[in-house]
This record gives structure tokens, sequence and C-alpha cells, in this order.
């Protein structure tokens, strides 16, 4: 896996940190979804675990507690969530 939007081969430590939890509550919660891809938001500062098929990104700033992000593709809503069933209640809803 490619992780995205990292410049050489060092990763900030509040990057580092912020990785590490995204990482923890993708194994916690949705290790059976398929991951889109990883990286690092430049502009937002987030760190990122992108979901395929779900519109559901566990993200991450500076290393804070993570954030789960619903993203409307229709039209560009983004919705953040402290929880990850909190996510996929609106993604139930999105698709109903």
């Amino acid at each position: 896996m490619t992780i995205h939007n990292f410049n050489g081969d060092v990763i900030p430590y509040c990057e580092a940190q912020g990785l590490a939890k995204v990482f923890q509550a993708y194994a916690d919660h949705c290790t059976n979804e398929s991951i889109f891809e990883i990286g690092f938001n430049e502009n937002s500062g987030y760190v990122y675990i992108a979901l395929e098929g779900l519109n559901i990104t566990i993200c991450s700033m500076l290393g804070r507690d993570v954030e789960y992000l619903v993203t409307n593709f229709d039209n560009g809503e983004e919705t953040f969530f402290d929880t990850y069933e909190e996510a996929l209640r609106l993604t139930d809803e999105s698709y109903k």
C-alpha cells in the first residue's frame, strides 16, 4: 500500500501519531472493509484512511483523537462524527 502525500522517507511526529490512531480505529471497527486510500491531506492537515464504497474516512489531525468523516459526493457536504457507528448510520440513511 502507498501512503500518499508524505515527502521523503520521514513522517513527522504528529502525523505518525495520527496514523497510529487511524490504523487502530480501523482495526477496532472495520477490518472487513476495503481500504481505498491512505494518506495525508496537505490542505486540511489530516492523516486518513478512506474506506472503499462507504464514503467514510477515518482521520486524525495533528495526532488528535480520531474522527469519522462522511462525504456526500452528490453535494460535497462533509460531516464529522466521533464514532464509527454514527458515521455508518448516516451512510445507511443516505442509501435508503
